[in-house]
C-alpha cells in the first residue's frame, strides 16, 4: 500500500481514539506512529472495537520516545498540531511525507516537541474561544484531509 502521510501520536491515552485513527489510517493509505508511553494495549476492547479489522492493514510504528521517533524515521517535514498553533491549518502548504504531531488527549504536546528543531511548522484548528480543543481523532481526520485535499487526492476514489 502507499502511505501517503505520516500520523503521529504522542502518548495517546483513550483507546477508542487510536482505534478511529487506525480506521482513518486504513481508509487514506496513512501510516501510523504511536509514541509511548500508551494510555492502553492492543488488547483493549475499545481500541479493538473503533479500529474494526483494519489493524492488520495499516503499518504501525511503535517509537520508545521523540527522540527513538526522530532516529528511527529520520523525518524531512514535522508538524505539530496543538491547540495553540501559530498557524490555522488551511495556512501551510503541505509537502509530500509530511508527519503531523498530535499531542496526548489530556496534556497536549510536552515544550520540547514544541520548541525541537526539527518542527518546521505549528498549526493549529480554528475553534470556538470558549473551547478547549477539538477531540483527538476528529482533528486528526481534519489535518488529514486537509493535507490529501493539498495533494488532490492522490490515489483516492
Amino acid at each position: 500500500m502507499f502511505y501517503r502521510l505520516n500520523l503521529v501520536l504522542h502518548n495517546p491515552e483513550i483507546p477508542s481514539n487510536t482505534g478511529n485513527i487506525i480506521r482513518l489510517c486504513h481508509n487514506t493509505g496513512s501510516s501510523l506512529h504511536l509514541i509511548k508511553p500508551l494510555g492502553f494495549n492492543f488488547q483493549d476492547k475499545n481500541l479493538r472495537r473503533a479500529q474494526l479489522d483494519y489493524i492488520n492493514d495499516v503499518n504501525i510504528f511503535i517509537h520508545n520516545s521523540f527522540e527513538h521517533f526522530i532516529q528511527n524515521e529520520n523525518p524531512k517535514s514535522v508538524i505539530i498540531v496543538d491547540t495553540f498553533g501559530g498557524k490555522i491549518h488551511t495556512d501551510v502548504k503541505y509537502k509530500k511525507g509530511e508527519y503531523f504531531v498530535f499531542g496526548s488527549e489530556g496534556k497536549g504536546l510536552p515544550e520540547s516537541i514544541i520548541e525541537n528543531n526539527i518542527v518546521r511548522d505549528s498549526i493549529r484548528i480554528p475553534m470556538s474561544t470558549d473551547s478547549r480543543s477539538i477531540n483527538l481523532s476528529n482533528s486528526v481526520s481534519i489535518i488529514a484531509y486537509e493535507y490529501l485535499r493539498q495533494m488532490n487526492f492522490d490515489n483516492l476514489a
